[in-house]
């Protein structure tokens, strides 16, 4: 869905980021980690736990109802379009509607899907509001959304309302309050959400969530990610995410995209099942490439020149988890580099970097290597040996038919997993709690850089719940 229509004040209203950006000039300096009041982006304590609404049942172990086939449709056909041809690909699933404010979009993926099927799918498309005739269909199990991020709340909250599972782009939400409204939500109506983290299923990270989950790593201690993407064309492509993924630019300092390095080291760490995160500090460098990027460039015509931006090149956040692990998150989409996601993790047997792959064990013997300690990382040949020995069985199983699939075909991986639990009925490898657990670094990242890089609470959506919950399944897959 194109949100290019939208003036700037429809989507800060959509957006529901009111009131903090730039506003919060207040300098906080304190040892113990601050509860946010006044000022925030969200309308309560964004810091405090709220309580679980009288007749909420947890979704941590949520099952459903088996389903021959999961009836699917699909918000937002720009990056969606993705989703659609990952699920033409997977026999279990039927892509039902498809929705995009431009009718070229939604009758490409129509055409994709007739093509499959023999039989064109429900059209939905030309107006910012017309997916909500969709979402009311009857024959539906679960909605992708694939929208600019001011549109990810509302639909998640009306797709689940009406009997559906919501299966949400990052970030799932901007605000915490939005992150409550999503998980009493799911809660209420017993339905999942689930944030569309795709990085979580890439071979890499599952290659890592393995050794994790076999000990390779004994007793973990660090982690560190980020999102290091050189975005300034897109930022400025008219047409394209950039026409609002820009504003945030000028509005917000902080964190704007946590959720592609953090999610899979959430799930290496067990965060939210048998640890959490406690609370972040967040600081940010000046602001200057993309300053620099569009006075040297005057992209458009030079249309852009009044801009002033305002988040900083670079933001680093330092997390503590309740067991007192560390994680380094940060955020660059302006400077002139080479991707990145750092991809690390830290253990008392072993380290791991990403970018490129790179393994350091501290008994290579056990596992078969030449390697004679852990001053270098290990060989080619003794990485292969990790890899033939760890890769991860969901990969294995679906390497073949991931091949050609987006981002190296873990968007394939990802929706056949995401649809198989919903076909046997399980529960997803992550539901509401992690979605806002990720995405609530957003407002907590930017609040702690505007109170002088103050330590602030991250809220426990569990309620506690990570205290108790089984470890992450996906191991066993």
């Amino acid at each position: 869905m194109n949100q290019s229509n939208l003036s700037r004040r429809n989507f800060l209203k959509a957006s529901a980021l009111v009131g903090m950006g730039a506003s919060l000039t207040g300098v906080t300096t304190m040892a113990a980690p601050v509860e946010p009041s006044k000022g925030d982006m969200s309308k309560g304590k964004i810091s405090a736990t709220r309580p679980r609404p009288t007749g909420q049942k947890p979704v941590n172990e949520l099952t459903t109802k088996p389903l021959d086939k999961v009836r699917v449709a699909i918000i937002g056909l720009h990056r969606g379009l993705t989703h659609v041809v990952s699920c033409l690909g997977i026999e279990f699933a039927e892509v039902v509607a498809v929705c995009d404010i431009v009718d070229d979009r939604a009758k490409h993926a129509a055409d994709l899907c007739e093509k499959k099927y023999g039989k064109r799918p429900a059209i939905y498309s030309g107006d910012e509001h017309v997916w909500e005739q969709m979402v009311a269909r009857e024959d539906l199990d679960a909605v992708y959304i694939a929208t600019p991020w001011a549109w990810h709340v509302p639909m998640c909250l009306r797709s689940m309302e009406l009997g559906k599972h919501a299966f949400v782009e990052v970030a799932a939400a901007l605000t915490v309050d939005d992150c409550w409204q999503l998980v009493d939500t799911s809660e209420r109506t017993q339905r999942h959400c689930v944030m569309l983290e795709n990085c979580c299923y890439g071979e890499n990270e599952l290659f890592v969530l393995n050794l994790a989950r076999q000990g390779v790593f004994g007793q973990l201690t660090h982690a560190e990610c980020a999102y290091l993407h050189d975005l300034r064309t897109v930022l400025f492509a008219l047409g394209t995410e950039g026409d609002w993924r820009r504003n945030y630019h000028w509005e917000y300092n902080g964190n704007l995209y946590p959720t592609h390095g953090l999610g899979p080291v959430a799930q290496y760490l067990g965060v939210g099942r048998g640890d959490q995160f406690k609370y972040l500090v967040s600081m940010s460098s000046q602001e200057m490439s993309l300053t620099h990027y569009r006075n040297a460039h005057q992209p458009n015509g030079g249309r852009h020149a009044h801009e002033k931006y305002i988040c900083g090149d670079m933001n680093t956040s330092l997390l503590k988890t309740e067991m007192g692990r560390t994680i380094m998150l940060q955020h660059d989409v302006v400077s002139p580099r080479p991707y990145s996601r750092i991809n690390a993790l830290y253990g008392t047997g072993a380290v791991f970097f990403d970018y490129p792959a790179r393994l350091s064990v501290d008994e290579p013997k056990p596992y078969g290597l030449e390697a004679e300690g852990s001053e270098d990382w290990l060989s080619p040949k003794d990485m292969q040996i990790m890899r033939e020995k760890f890769t991860h069985p969901l990969w294995k199983k679906l390497e073949e038919r991931a091949k050609g699939g987006g981002h190296g075909g873990m968007d394939f991986v990802m929706s056949w997993r995401l649809l198989d639990c919903l076909r046997r009925g399980a529960t997803p490898d992550s539901v509401v709690y992690d979605a806002a657990a990720w995405s609530c670094i957003i407002e907590t990242s930017v609040h702690s850089v505007a109170h002088g890089s103050a330590p602030v609470v991250i809220p426990d959506f569990t309620r506690g719940l990570w205290k108790t919950m089984k470890p992450l399944g996906i191991a066993e897959a």
